[in-house]
């Protein structure tokens, strides 16, 4: 492994994604009961979702189509950006994922899907169940992440730009579907003191830890320089606090993710190991790769 960062990136990156496939990025990765990895991406090629599973995070196979585009709704006809996890309340899977009407209004939305089989997903509804509103959330709302806890949903989403987005916003759920954005949004923001995140902050993965939870997220030195970084917080909406080993994952100058690292997700190994998983970017392609490394 080389590093960049106090993480250690694997020495054989990009982990998915090649010429054969194009572009494939912001990626989410969880645990499955049998022991697996399963992770969600946006295709570019595409404009769709996948998935692809793993046994050890290293080697994935073959990607399939989750959820495709549908430009007859008027603000899907791309969509990417997603996170899946089990219904919590019956049998099956739900995604909430992004929509974008790029080309048209250059917006984007939140919408949400369901499936039988984890494969293949359809849609709740037809409109979207999220929409930017507030000044700060500007045209978009995008990379959803949401955690199920105490009988409710609990979602994180990036708002701004669409190009990047600009802020993390919380909302939560009774089911899902129905959201009411949290009063106080954004909950996180640049910080400009830090040069590796002067500019903007954009998606993130949660974990819920002991005492709290740690927030990977994406931040920018410009529009187009980014970095992968850390934060905690007791509540997971208030008192964010960095962590000092930050940035953890920094572009390697000459490699593949040479101009920028975006959207961690990450997993928590047994031995207390943060894996992470990334879609570094050279020129106009975008694949995945993987690092890992410790956080106190």
């Amino acid at each position: 492994m080389n590093c960049q960062g106090s993480f250690e990136k694997y020495a054989g990156n990009p982990v998915l994604g090649d010429e054969t496939t194009g572009t494939i990025f912001d990626a989410f990765v969880r645990k499955q009961p049998d022991g697996r990895l399963r992770m969600d991406s946006s295709w570019r090629p595409q404009g769709a979702l996948a998935v692809s599973f793993s046994e050890d995070g290293i080697h994935w196979g073959d990607l399939t189509v989750t959820l495709a585009a549908n430009p007859e709704s008027g603000w899907e006809n791309i969509v990417n950006r997603n996170c899946v996890l089990r219904d919590p309340k019956g049998g099956g899977w739900l995604m909430w994922y992004t929509g974008q009407d790029i080309g048209g209004r250059g917006r984007s939305w939140i919408g949400v899907a369901r499936s039988d089989d984890g494969i293949r997903f359809e849609r709740f509804r037809r409109d979207p169940v999220l929409a930017p509103e507030t000044d700060f959330e500007k045209q978009s709302v995008m990379n959803p992440f949401v955690m199920y806890e105490n009988g409710r949903f609990r979602m994180w989403y990036a708002a701004g730009e669409t190009y990047e987005p600009n802020v993390i916003c919380y909302a939560e759920s009774d089911d899902g579907i129905e959201w009411t954005k949290y009063a106080g949004n954004p909950i996180f923001g640049a910080n400009p003191e830090k040069e590796y995140e002067q500019n903007r902050i954009g998606a993130c993965d949660i974990l819920k830890e002991e005492g709290g939870y740690l927030m990977f997220y994406i931040g920018y030195r410009d529009i187009n320089t980014a970095c992968i970084c850390a934060a905690r917080s007791k509540d997971g909406i208030t008192g964010w606090e960095r962590v000092p080993e930050n940035p953890l994952v920094l572009p390697t100058p000459g490699e593949w993710d040479q101009d920028s690292c975006y959207k961690p997700t990450a997993v928590r190994a047994e031995d207390g190991t943060y894996r992470i998983w990334y879609n570094g970017r050279h020129g106009g392609a975008e694949y995945i790769g993987y690092a890992e490394g410790v956080i106190k």
